[in-house]
């Protein structure tokens, strides 16, 4: 596409936005902070999802101050449910750079905004370009749909070759002018017009510029690798009590849901049955051992790389010091306490059992 035709993509696209964008939270401002928590939010989560978190969030942390100024359990908790939690941990780290290292003024520039902990090069180009009007690139699933069948790019974009040039087109399609609402109108044309499947072409703004309907293409563009078979694990946790209160274990803060608290368990080896997984598990994770009893529930979950299905069975406390050795604190807490802490999905749907009426012990 030559120079003219760019000027023509680039005011076809704005006046769309212009016309019609939908109205969100984190449109209504041009606070960096502010902007910063939307894009970390919205990195592989539905905006339909994000919006309540977004708000509450910002109610209880309505400055980069306060959000470095508070106990990584809280940021934990209110993050709780929103999933991939090493956002929130890298958010709480971001937050504490600013104030300590910047003054509490975000850097400006998608360059000194990658330096952030969490922020690659999407969320540096998302901010930069909001907030302070930096003509920087943006490059998420929704602008790769997009680029790739107005363009009609026919490899894979997950090949690093093919994701470099998508930057490039990027870089070269942003506005000058209007880099902020340019990005966001390609973000929302993905959205809501150059779906996934059956693309709305009839209402789109670009459907003249789009090689990809020129050649019949743009139901098959973007070529996606297939997907491959999650494999399953199978997890035994006890829920372990002793007059009355029940034991919890807080996973160490590196890792997978770091820093959240969960049940004491892992993974079955083979070989063994449920309830000997949760007897060794709890043993090497706190070094107390336990009586196992009667399944309280059994719950399935997915994460990004793999699927659990997760047993909780309820557990007797028969001895033992109860210690950090696998995890980095215990504690004992009446039921009616847990809400007060940050747990994983799967935990949560235990939790709602226990406290259903699914053991005596709870009410």
């Amino acid at each position: 596409m030559n120079t003219l035709q760019l000027s023509r993509i680039r005011r076809a696209l704005l006046k769309w936005w212009d016309e019609g964008r939908r109205d969100l939270p984190w449109r209504r401002t041009q606070e960096p902070y502010a902007i910063w928590l939307a894009e970390v939010m919205l990195q592989q989560t539905r905006i339909e999802t994000v919006i309540p978190y977004y708000e509450r969030f910002l109610k209880r942390f309505a400055t980069v101050e306060s959000l470095a100024e508070a106990k990584t359990d809280e940021v934990l908790k209110l993050w709780e449910g929103l999933g991939y939690y090493t956002r929130a941990r890298n958010l709480h780290k971001a937050a504490r750079m600013v104030v300590h290292q910047y003054g509490g003024c975000f850097p400006n520039t998608a360059e000194e905004l990658g330096k952030l902990p969490g922020v690659g090069r999407y969320t540096a180009g998302a901010v930069a370009s909001i907030a302070f009007h930096e003509p920087a690139p943006v490059v998420d699933g929704n602008v790769i749909r997009v680029l790739c069948r107005l363009f009609c790019i026919r490899e894979e974009p997950t090949k690093t070759a093919v994701r470099n040039k998508l930057w490039q087109l990027a870089r070269m399609l942003v506005s000058t002018k209007r880099p902020g609402d340019f990005n966001q109108s390609m973000m929302e044309l993905g959205a809501t017009v150059c779906k996934v499947v059956q693309p709305n072409c009839g209402d789109c703004p670009l459907k003249r510029f789009c090689l990809a309907r020129k050649n019949g293409l743009e139901t098959v563009l973007p070529q996606m690798p297939k997907a491959p078979k999650l494999p399953e694990y199978e997890i035994a946790a006890g829920l372990v009590f002793r007059n009355g209160r029940v034991l919890i274990t807080k996973r160490k803060p590196e890792g997978l849901l770091g820093g959240l608290w969960e049940f004491p368990g892992g993974k079955r080896e083979k070989g063994e049955t449920l309830a000997q997984t949760a007897a060794r598990e709890i043993r090497e994770e706190t070094g107390i051992e336990v009586s196992v009893g009667s399944l309280l529930v059994s719950v399935r979950h997915a994460y990004s790389h793999f699927k659990i299905v997760l047993h909780a069975f309820l557990c007797e406390y028969r001895g033992g010091r109860p210690m950090a050795i696998e995890c980095d604190a215990v504690k004992w807490v009446w039921p009616k306490q847990l809400k007060q802490y940050a747990f994983p999905a799967a935990n949560q749907k235990i939790i709602e059992k226990l406290m259903s009426g699914g053991n005596k012990t709870a009410r």
